[in-house]
C-alpha cells in the first residue's frame, strides 16, 4: 500500500531527528565519521521504521529480516536509528567509542542485541549477507537479507567475488543497497579508483540493478517494494546520496568523511567550537519545515 504524504513526512522527521542525534553523539565522542551517517539517515529510517520485519523487544526472533552493515564506520547512523527505534536507551549514545561501551567505532555483533554482523574490514558485508541468504534458502525460511554497503568498498577485490557468487546462485532473498555518495577518506571515488560503469558491472554478474535518489524517502521505499517482486536475480539498489546531508558546510565535502564536528579545522566550515552548533541549527531549520508541513514524531 502506498504511504500517504503525512506518513512520508513523519519518516522524514524521524530521519532529521536521527541526524541531530548523530551530531550530538559525534561531538560527545570527539571522534567518528560524519558525512556517510548523515547521508544514510533516510535509508536507515525507512529500514527500521517501515521496511524491516523486526522487533526491538525481541531482537533475536527467528523470522526477523537481517540487516548487514558492511561499511561499519558509518555506525553512528545505525546506533542512533536503533536507539530511536527502542533497541536501547537514547542516553547510551553518549558512550560512543568510549572504553567498555557497547557502541564501538565498528559494530560488534555479540555485545549489542539487534546487530547482525561484526564489521570493520571493508568489503566483507556482501559475503556475510550471502551466507545468511543461502542459509535461509536451505532452511526454507522466508526472511529477507539486506546488505548496506559503500561505493568505496567496491574498490576491494573480494567484494566482486561475492557479487559473482550471488549472481550464480540467484539469491532472490538478498537486496544490496550501495551508498553511492562518491566520496572516501582521501577524495572522490572516481579520482582515486573509478567505479563506473557500476550498473553495468553488476548486470554482467547477473544482478537486477535499480538506481535511485537515496535521500528521497518515498522513492527508496517504493524501490525496496519493487525489489521484492524480482524473482530471478539478486537485486542491488544504487542509492545516490548526499554526504553530510542537510548540514550546509558538510554536504558533498569528502573532508567530513572521517571527521566529527569541532575536532578539525576544515576549509569552508565554521571554526572549531562552532561547527556542531551550526550543524544543529541547519538541522533544526529542516525540522521546523517538516513540522510546519504537519509531520510528527
Amino acid at each position: 500500500m502506498e504511504l500517504t504524504e503525512k506518513e512520508i513526512l513523519n519518516l522524514e522527521l524521524k530521519a532529521n531527528k536521527i541526524r541531530q542525534l548523530i551530531i550530538e553523539t559525534l561531538v560527545e565522542a570527539k571522534s567518528g565519521h560524519s558525512a556517510g551517517p548523515l547521508g544514510m539517515a533516510d535509508i536507515f529510517t525507512a529500514m527500521y521504521f517501515h521496511i524491516l520485519h523486526h522487533d526491538p523487544k525481541n531482537p533475536a526472533m527467528e523470522d526477523r529480516d537481517r540487516l548487514i552493515l558492511s561499511n561499519g564506520h558509518i555506525c553512528p547512523v545505525l546506533y542512533c536509528t536503533m536507539a530511536l527505534a527502542g533497541y536501547f536507551p537514547i542516553e547510551e549514545l553518549k558512550t560512543l567509542r568510549k572504553m567498555n561501551s557497547r557502541l564501538q567505532g565498528h559494530p560488534h555483533r555479540t555485545v549489542l542485541p539487534g546487530i547482525e554482523n561484526t564489521s570493520g574490514p571493508l568489503g566483507e558485508g556482501i559475503s556475510q549477507a550471502i551466507g545468511i541468504a543461502l542459509t535461509a534458502r536451505m532452511d526454507k525460511k522466508k526472511y529477507r537479507v539486506y546488505c548496506l554497503t559503500s561505493d568505496g568498498e567496491h574498490q576491494e577485490g573480494n567484494i566482486w567475488e561475492a557479487i559473482m557468487l550471488a549472481g550464480k546462485y540467484n539469491l532472490t532473498n538478498l537486496t544490496v543497497v550501495i551508498d553511492r555518495n562518491n566520496i572516501q577518506i582521501d577524495g572522490t571515488t572516481e579520482s582515486i579508483l573509478p567505479l563506473e560503469p557500476l550498473k553495468e558491472k553488476y548486470e554482467a554478474f547477473n544482478w537486477h540493478v535499480l538506481e535511485i535518489n537515496g535521500n528521497n524517502m518515498r522513492s527508496f521505499i517504493n524501490t525496496i517494494n519493487f525489489a521484492k517482486t524480482i524473482t530471478e536475480k539478486p537485486v542491488v539498489i544504487i542509492a545516490n546520496t548526499i554526504p553530510g546531508k542537510d548540514v550546509s558546510y558538510m554536504e558533498g565535502n569528502y573532508l567530513w568523511h572521517g571527521n566529527p564536528p569541532d575536532v578539525a579545522d576544515v576549509a569552508g566550515a565554521p571554526p572549531k567550537g562552532q561547527q556542531a552548533q551550526k550543524a544543529l541549527e541547519d538541522l533544526k531549520k529542516v525540522e521546523q519545515k517538516l513540522m510546519n508541513a504537519g509531520a510528527v514524531l
